[in-house]
């Protein structure tokens, strides 16, 4: 995809170009000219933003993308112009053939190859797709082009497996994509999510960097990084990933929705409100969770008329999310539900989330809370710690049981609520035989693994152990005891 594109206009209609628009083309093809494709891209983008309309400046674009390693979004952009902009631009079929083999999909690169030559069998590109197609020929003439759609079965397979939370089968799915098509990012991130959702965040983590060395600009990935901010709590990151992506303007309406939902999930919601709603005036079809998110972001930017609108339409798709709508409970609300509970367990987890949620002032002024929580000896002892710290001294299975928490927080922000619950379940019954909790990162580990295997999860003590490093015979120890406290 070499070759550069000259700026063509169609005959059937004249569409007169917008200064602006044609002035950020035209500094996008000097640094295209000059190899700075980086620069190129970011000319282009904001052409393309400004002159929605303008075929040749969205295939520019995709050309660009295309040199960047980017090819699905120069997939989708070159889709767009064929069904959309300009059905008569065959470069495009080009351009579609070419990135479909670099991507490994070798039917869809024979596919668009012939019909670029159906449609200018004498065109500019005619020798370019007759050498392509001669090369895949020549390549896979064993059979193996039959087999890529391979691809599209196997990503299908990943995503349904991710959203039903088989999170390390669909490692495996991920990996194997990965290792057959190392240029198809969108695997990458999805595999990242998948450890994220393990709580493995720094083989997540890593992942992602993985992408943005390889692929910058890689819009997926540096959401992921803002939301793996956000669930990590890091705070000074999130507000500078964000203020970062706030000035992204994507053109393609998935990289668009991406956004949105990324900024409300880390309550950025004017942004988050901005692209969402753009996306429902142009009647996007969305899932649950694009009307979920649109919800809340209206909901928190005060347009709370489409709030209740689009929250209908999150429990017609989801009917299980009712009752989870933006006004319903509060976090505080839920505070307050727990800390009034009968069950001990609760109780501590709410006192747990207040240590979490509140800064040490803000603690200071939860003091008087001991008035209203059970009078129970465990309760009181771990509200003194939580509220305050710097009183005395904390029996060590309090910070010890603090701590297994801490462990088990950390490797699962993403986790169900019932499994930190879990925690204090099993810490209440086992402190009638048990004071010692020590090993932390054993204890959090028994939890995770019992817990899962509970609500019917696929996992094995052994990637417990990778994943809380200690020795799977350490695993298998605690698993049992946790297992007695559970009969």
């Amino acid at each position: 995809m070499g070759k550069q594109l000259k700026p063509k206009r169609s005959t059937a209609k004249i569409i007169p170009f917008i200064q602006s628009g044609d002035y950020y083309f035209q500094k996008g093809l000097n640094a295209y000219r000059r190899r700075d494709l980086y620069k190129a891209k970011k000319y282009l983008e904001r052409a393309v933003h400004l002159d929605a309309d303008e075929a040749v400046f969205a295939c520019q674009l995709a050309v660009v993308l295309a040199e960047l390693g980017e090819y699905q979004a120069s997939n989708e952009l070159l889709l767009k112009i064929i069904r959309e902009l300009d059905p008569e631009m065959n470069e495009c079929f080009y351009f579609l053939a070419n990135n479909y083999a670099h991507l490994g999909l070798f039917r869809e690169a024979m596919n668009y190859a012939q019909m670029y030559l159906d449609r200018e069998p004498d065109g500019g590109f005619a020798e370019d797709v007759e050498d392509l197609m001669d090369l895949l020929s020549i390549e896979h003439a064993d059979g193996e082009i039959e087999n890529q759609d391979d691809l599209i079965v196997k990503q299908e397979k990943a995503r349904a497996l991710l959203e039903k939370g088989e999170f390390l089968a669909a490692v495996d799915v991920l990996e194997t994509i990965i290792a057959e098509y190392p240029e198809f990012w969108s695997a990458y991130n999805n595999l990242a999510l998948a450890h994220f959702y393990m709580g493995n965040a720094e083989r997540a983590q890593h992942i992602i960097y993985e992408v943005l060395e390889k692929n910058p600009g890689n819009l997926h990935a540096l959401c992921n990084r803002l939301v793996f901010a956000h669930y990590l709590q890091d705070e000074e990151s999130v507000r500078r990933l964000a203020d970062e992506l706030a000035c992204v303007h994507p053109f393609l309406i998935e990289h668009r929705y991406k956004l949105g939902a990324t900024f409300a999930l880390v309550g950025r919601f004017e942004l988050a409100f901005k692209w969402l709603r753009h996306l429902y005036k142009t009647r996007f079809d969305g899932d649950y969770s694009f009307y979920y998110w649109l919800s809340y972001s209206a909901y928190y930017t005060g347009h709370e008329q489409l709030a209740k609108t689009a929250w209908e339409k999150v429990v017609e798709l989801s009917p299980n999310k009712r009752g989870q709508e933006p006004w319903a409970i509060s976090f505080e609300g839920k505070m307050a539900r727990w800390l009034a509970s009968r069950d001990i367990a609760e109780v501590l987890y709410g006192l747990y989330m207040i240590s979490k949620s509140l800064t040490d002032d803000e603690l200071a002024t939860y003091s008087d809370l001991k008035s209203e929580i059970p009078a129970h000896p465990l309760v009181r002892q771990f509200a003194d710690y939580v509220l305050l710290p710097s009183l005395e001294a904390a029996p060590l299975y309090i910070t010890d049981g603090y701590r297994v928490m801490d462990e088990l927080w950390q490797k699962n922000l993403l986790a169900d609520e019932k499994m930190h619950m879990a925690w204090f379940h099993v810490f209440v019954h086992a402190l009638e035989t048990e004071r010692d909790f020590s090993n932390h990162k054993a204890w959090a580990a028994a939890i995770e693994y019992v817990w899962r295997q509970k609500q019917g999860e696929r996992t094995t003590q052994k990637l417990m152990a990778e994943k809380y490093s200690i020795s799977p015979s350490t695993v298998q120890k605690y698993v049992k005891k946790v297992k007695s406290f559970l009969k």
